[in-house]
């Protein structure tokens, strides 16, 4: 297994790259591939994916299938990306692949019951850029200084000789934008701006990919948001007086205004904007005292160390986990975990 430490901050090394490359080229043409990403797939992850997917049909490969954990359906904006049609339900997933490759999954729980894949598959490839991934593959691509995965997907489909064409940057420029923040996010650096324009040289069009995927939503979505941002609490003791802001969305709240889940992965942009605090987390109810936490920091708090201790993963500054409980249990743990999570000393 290469890169064994993954988790540890290391990241990937010629030696890694080179068998990684030598994984792909290994698929005969008529070998099945599978390609897999985490449960609830958000841009970077299905961008990831997809663009890779895309590039793999390039090389003549013939037999690849894309596929994520839970109920086969995407989030509005993310629907119509080119690869689309390589998706296929988990419960038709081919078995036992000749190579598995994982997208943006922080561990082997997030892939779900395609997890089971990495035991069946002749070989497999992990590519992610979490800190708190420990590389559960026989090659480990995981760079935490990575600002998304797409990043690595590039990366490794150059060495693998294919160009960059529409729609495989369509993909990858989805998936870069989402885990940015639309550039806005520490993460994004001078290679990130490089990297999104040469997606741009291929034809793709920014406003319109923009508009879809970050900027539209239904109007009972913007109702669901206010109902759930009016509720928010800030406590600017908490994380040792750096401030937390966090507020619940519940089940009954998305049936109230006839939305699907995936419309609260937005609402945590809309409270970490609060001045007063560094931590913020919204916490969404997913079945009966059960929760899906997500936590984000301005840089003071690393929220990864918070996740980890609670079950989850993430960065530094973007953590989650899946909490049990009640709302307030749940949050009365992130509270405890958030003392002496400090990346920068108090007053420092």
């Amino acid at each position: 297994m290469t890169n064994p430490a993954a988790g540890s901050g290391s990241v990937p090394v010629e030696a890694d790259w080179t068998a990684a490359v030598a994984a792909v080229r290994a698929v005969p043409t008529a070998g099945r591939v599978l390609l897999v990403c985490h449960v609830n797939p958000d841009g970077d992850a299905l961008g990831s994916m997809l663009g890779f997917a895309l590039g793999l049909r390039r090389l003549g490969l013939r037999q690849v299938q894309a596929a994520f954990p839970g109920p086969q359906r995407l989030p509005e904006p993310l629907r119509g990306l080119p690869g689309e049609q390589l998706l296929v339900p988990a419960a038709e997933a081919v078995a036992d692949p000749d190579l598995l490759i994982s997208f943006d999954a922080a561990s082997e729980s997030r892939l779900g019951e395609l997890a089971d894949r990495l035991t069946t598959a002749g070989s497999t490839l992990v590519l992610d850029h979490h800190a708190s991934n420990p590389g559960f593959g026989a090659v480990n691509l995981v760079d935490p200084r990575a600002a998304a995965t797409s990043v690595l997907v590039d990366e490794l489909l150059n060495r693998l000789g294919v160009p960059l064409d529409a729609e495989i940057a369509e993909c990858l420029y989805v998936a870069l934008t989402t885990d940015t923040g639309s550039f806005r996010f520490a993460a994004t650096t001078a290679a990130v701006h490089r990297f999104a324009a040469r997606l741009l040289a291929t034809g793709i069009r920014p406003g319109d990919i923009s508009l879809r995927v970050l900027d539209t939503r239904p109007f009972g979505a913007v109702q669901l948001s206010a109902e759930v941002v009016g509720r928010a609490r800030l406590e600017p003791g908490a994380a040792d007086g750096h401030g937390l802001v966090w507020t619940w969305a519940t089940q009954d709240d998305l049936a109230r205004h006839g939305q699907p889940a995936y419309v609260l992965e937005a609402l945590i942009d809309s409270v970490r904007c609060t001045a007063e605090a560094d931590v913020s987390c919204v916490v969404k109810q997913t079945a009966d005292s059960e929760w899906a936490v997500s936590l984000r920091s301005k840089g003071a708090v690393d929220v990864s160390r918070v996740a980890v201790a609670l079950g989850g993963g993430g960065h530094q500054l973007a953590a989650g986990f899946t909490g049990r409980g009640s709302v307030d249990e749940v949050v009365e743990a992130i509270r405890r975990e958030l003392t002496g999570a400090l990346l920068v000393p108090t007053g420092g």
